[in-house]
This record gives C-alpha cells, sequence and structure tokens, in this order.
C-alpha cells in the first residue's frame, strides 16, 4: 500500500497515548514525530504569534510559518498556542495534564520547573506522567545551563575533529546528527517508560542530551582509545575512500574479506599488490596508506563511476556512487521503499515529505494530519480539556 494514500486502518501502537510537546526546532520535534506518526495524539504547544521557533528559521517562506524545515518534523500533531508565562496558560496547561500520558520539552534545564510545570509538579497532578527532556549537555554538570545545540554536540563530543584525513581542516557535518540521534533516543527513553509504567503503575523523568548521544554514536571508537589507547577511524581505512571518475565520485570499502586488496587490484586492473612487501598486511597498509590510495585514484580517474561499479561488485567489494541528495531522493530505491509522502499542495506550492524508516508489517504508517498551522486546533483542544474536567 502507498504511504501517501494509507488510511488508518488498524490500531497503531501508540493509539490512546497523548503527548504534550513542548519541543521545538529539531531534536524534540523528531522525536514526537515519531509518536505521532505511530498513533500518538500529538498535542504541541506554540508560543501565542510566533511559534516553534523552525517556523522562521529559513527567513521568508510562500508558505510562511509552514515551511520546508517545519513542516518536515511536525505531521501528525495538533497546534495550540498557550501564553506561558501568564497564569491562564500554565492553568490551561494543568488542567490538561491529568489526561496526558507524556510530556515532552528540550528547553534548558530549569525553565519548566520555573513555570511551576516541571516534572515533580506535574507529578502531583497525574503521577503516571512520563516527563520526557531533551537538552545540549545534560540536566546537572559543568554545562548544564550552556546553550546546547548540534554543531556544539559535534565539537565538544570530539566527533567534529575526527576526519578521513588530519591535514584537511576541521568543519561541521551539514547533517544534523547530534539532533536526530537524541531525538531517536528520547523515542527510545520514551517507549521504555511506557513499557514500564505497565508494569508499576508509575510515570517517571527520561532525559537525553546532545553530548551523549554523540558520545554514544562513536561507542567503537572510544572503546578502542580507552581499552588500548589507540584511534580507530573507518574513514582512513587504507582500503576505502572517495574517489573521482571521469564523470563524478566512487566510494570503496574494502573490508569484511580474507584479502579484500587482491580483489580491488582485480576490479582495477592492477597487479596483486597484496603480494607486495609494502602492503601484505593491513598494517603496512596502513603505514602506506598515501601511496595505496594514489594508485587507487589514478586508476579511478581513467573511467566512469558506472564502469567501476560493475568492477567492483563482480569481485565483491563495497561500492557505491556517491549521490546528491536529489539524485538520492530520486532514486529508483527510494521510490520502492515508499520514502517520499505526498500531502495536498498548499499556497507555497507541493507538501513533499520523507516518510518514515521503520516498516511494521501489522503497523503501517500514515500521515492523517498535516503539518498544523501555528494555533490551528487551540480551541478544539481545550474544549476537549474542558468536557475532560466536567466529565
Amino acid at each position: 500500500m502507498n504511504k501517501d494514500s494509507q488510511n488508518r486502518q488498524v490500531p497503531l501502537p501508540l493509539e490512546g497515548v497523548r503527548v504534550l510537546d513542548f519541543t521545538q526546532v529539531m531534536l524534540g520535534p523528531c522525536c514526537t514525530q515519531v509518536l505521532g506518526d505511530y498513533g500518538a495524539d500529538v498535542i504541541k504547544v506554540e508560543r501565542v504569534g510566533l511559534g516553534d521557533l523552525s517556523r522562521w528559521s529559513i527567513g521568508s517562506d510562500p508558505d510562511g510559518g509552514n515551511n520546508p524545515v517545519f513542516a518536515s518534523l511536525n505531521r501528525n500533531k495538533r497546534s495550540i498556542t498557550l501564553d506561558l508565562k501568564s497564569e491562564a496558560g500554565k492553568k490551561s496547561v494543568r488542567q490538561m495534564i491529568s489526561t496526558i500520558d507524556v510530556v515532552v520539552n528540550n528547553f534548558r534545564p530549569g525553565v519548566m520547573e520555573r513555570m511551576g510545570l516541571g516534572y515533580e509538579d506535574l507529578h502531583k497532578i497525574n503521577p503516571r506522567i512520563i516527563f520526557a527532556v531533551g537538552t545540549g549537555f545534560g540536566l546537572a554538570g559543568p554545562y548544564a545551563d550552556k546553550g546546547g545545540q548540534d554543531v556544539l554536540a559535534q565539537a565538544m563530543s570530539g566527533a567534529m575533529h575526527r576526519r578521513a584525513d588530519t591535514r584537511q581542516p576541521v568543519s561541521i557535518y551539514p547533517t544534523a546528527l547530534a539532533d536526530y540521534s537524541a531525538g531517536m533516543h528520547l523515542v527510545q527513553g520514551i517507549l521504555l517508560a511506557l513499557l514500564q509504567r505497565q508494569k508499576t503503575g508509575e510515570g517517571q523523568q527520561v532525559s537525553v542530551s546532545l553530548f551523549n548521544s554523540m558520545l554514544a554514536m562513536q561507542m567503537q571508537e572510544a572503546a578502542m582509545l580507552m581499552m588500548r589507547d589507540r584511534e580507530l577511524n573507518w574513514a582512513a581505512m587504507p582500503l576505502s575512500g572517495v574517489f573521482e571518475t571521469t564523470d563524478s565520485n566512487i566510494v570503496m570499502i574494502g573490508a569484511f574479506k580474507r584479502n579484500p586488496l587482491r580483489n580491488i587490484c582485480q576490479a582495477l586492473g592492477l597487479p596483486d599488490l597484496s603480494e607486495d612487501g609494502r602492503y601484505a598486511t593491513l598494517e603496512e597498509q596502513t603505514r602506506n596508506r598515501d601511496e595505496l590510495q594514489a594508485i587507487f585514484r589514478e586508476r579511478f580517474a581513467g573511467n566512469s563511476t558506472s564502469h567501476w561499479l560493475k568492477q567492483l561488485d563482480a569481485v565483491d567489494i563495497l561500492c557505491a556512487p556517491v549521490l546528491t541528495l536529489g539524485e538520492a531522493l530520486s532514486d529508483p530505491q527510494t521510490e520502492y521503499n515508499r520514502m517520499i509522502v505526498n500531502l495536498p499542495p498548499t499556497k507555497g506550492g507541493p507538501v513533499r515529505l520523507v516518510a518514515s524508516p521503520i516498516d511494521m508489517s501489522n503497523a503501517p504508517f500514515s500521515v492523517w494530519l498535516a503539518p498544523p498551522r501555528l494555533g490551528e486546533h487551540t480551541e478544539e483542544v481545550l474544549d476537549e480539556c474542558t468536557a475532560s474536567a466536567a466529565a
């Protein structure tokens, strides 16, 4: 069934779970979008008149606050606007809490507490509440009050410093690795807390940080450094790399075989360099990596990417073309995997989003709510709150 047109024909895993979402930008919204994608009723609380910072993060857009950045992170949610600096706004939150299962925020530590909406405050109203927090560096510690952001986490976790060639300048990775990984860790924490609540009847606080998520992503490299005092750099392995061809670029991974260099040489039409003492072992290959990579570069530069893909595939060496994002989005595998969602167009143009990467045979992903307009559901949700209080 096409992801674009699915209806909610079967119960989804999180149906009946109600989420009060105070998050903005990416860490929190990518977490709560996953919850919404699989059935949770996600109520997005936004600032009156402004909303989520990502509504305006790219400047002017034909669709205003529903620009592509915001839309990519906020389907399957309802938006309400509340002034959380006012007593009326805080009262509305407290009235809702008895009907809420999960509260999510990615403010700096202490912000929710200063508003009287911290875990201890809300737990008194609803002991089953799960209070999920995403921060930059943690709820406590020397950097707890420091502003957290994806690039800062890349830098302070050591990830930015590590690169394939240390002669190249340190640079920012162009995709929000820390935000996305921390958001997915927050999803995991929430699901674990929901499972534990089934056993204990009690909610709890769950927290993740950008910093911790980036450290966790480097678990192999960290273990090697701490246990053997050795650097492990997968991008600098001697038989791997990105190479320019006559028409584009190709990436090759020479690993997971008894003698990958022999197979690489076979594919590239080279004499078997593994018989050369300078390249006979991984240690020697690493020591002479520059010379070995120069040989590879010269050979790859002599023919097209498609030619070398066929040659390397024939000897079972891992390889792939280096695609642009646009090429990846139009790739036949992307279409086969149903990874693009088409929603009804708006005044800004087409609404095309990346679908959920999770495939469940009995709980298919679908979009039943388009990314909401700022405050679109305020009256609806507050009326539900009033009805619940009266019941």
